[in-house]
């Protein structure tokens, strides 16, 4: 498990491990915040009723995390992401454009061509997902986007805007603070799929098991429960690493990166405890 190496540096280290390793290798900083934006979102299409396939996304921040959230998404079928960092949106037509992690930017998002400020990639979005900085983003700014809209700000300790500040048209808000609801945490994440790894031996951590670990997390929460200010289960909700172990141990064995079958490991045991 990788944490708190920059980009683009860590997108080198990473994929040399891999190369070099026989065991799976995580960065948590991108993969496990990946997963649990994806959840959160999944939750959200539940919630609205939508397709995740037909919303409209964007995003501020294209370091680690913001590619590797940018990656699952559009893994899960996401469609239309539009990238946005200092320079504006990302786009084919800037000078970086084929540096990384901007070239895959360029290659897999941005359908529409959209150009300009993060004020374009706004317009009619029905999902702004923030992995940036503090106070970056107006209620002005956020007015543009889609009705009945999310907004995950997730810059730590202070979001990309203080949620008593986010407009009407925005439905649902998530942030990496746990004195909020929704909060988006990779604890939800690295302990679930860490266990379905090593129960089944799997040679890597692949898109796949991200994938299927962010559905098992949106799943904990039952059609009944979902609400604006429950769409993703808390920290210490007791089902979520039993659900996310067994998603990421069957995607292992159905993508085949998966070295022995899971019987005959030992049945993981998960203290009682809340399920709020």
């Amino acid at each position: 498990n990788l944490e708190d190496i920059k980009a683009p540096d860590c997108f080198y280290v990473e994929r040399k491990l891999r190369e070099r390793m026989k065991i799976p290798v995580f960065h948590d900083d991108q993969h496990g915040t990946a997963v649990v934006v994806l959840a959160a979102l999944v939750g959200t299409a539940r919630l609205l009723r939508r397709d995740i396939a037909d919303l409209r996304v964007a995003m501020l921040g294209a370091g680690a995390a913001g590619t590797a959230v940018a990656r699952i998404l559009v893994a899960a079928g996401v469609q239309d992401i539009v990238g946005v960092d200092r320079a504006g949106v990302i786009h084919a037509g800037r000078d970086d454009a084929a540096e990384e992690p901007f070239s895959w930017w360029v290659d897999a998002t941005n359908p529409r061509n959209v150009t300009g400020t993060l004020d374009d990639a706004l317009d009619n979005a029905n999902v702004f997902i923030g992995l940036s900085g503090a106070n970056l983003v107006t209620p002005e700014q956020l007015e543009r986007m889609a009705p009945d809209s999310a907004v995950f700000a997730m810059a730590n300790p202070n979001p990309e805007i203080e949620p008593e500040l986010i407009p009407e048209n925005v439905r649902v808000i998530a942030t990496g603070r746990s004195d909020y609801p929704n909060q988006i945490n990779n604890v939800l994440c690295f302990p679930g799929v860490f266990r379905g790894a090593l129960d089944v031996n799997a040679r890597e951590i692949n898109e796949q098991m991200k994938v299927a670990a962010a559905h098992a997390i949106a799943s904990v929460i039952p059609e009944e429960q979902l609400n604006e200010e429950y769409v993703i289960p808390s920290v210490f909700n007791d089902e979520v690493v039993t659900a996310v172990a067994a998603a990421v141990a069957q995607a292992a064995r159905d993508t085949g990166v998966a070295r022995r079958m899971a019987e005959g490991t030992t049945p993981l045991r998960v203290p009682t405890g809340s399920n709020t």
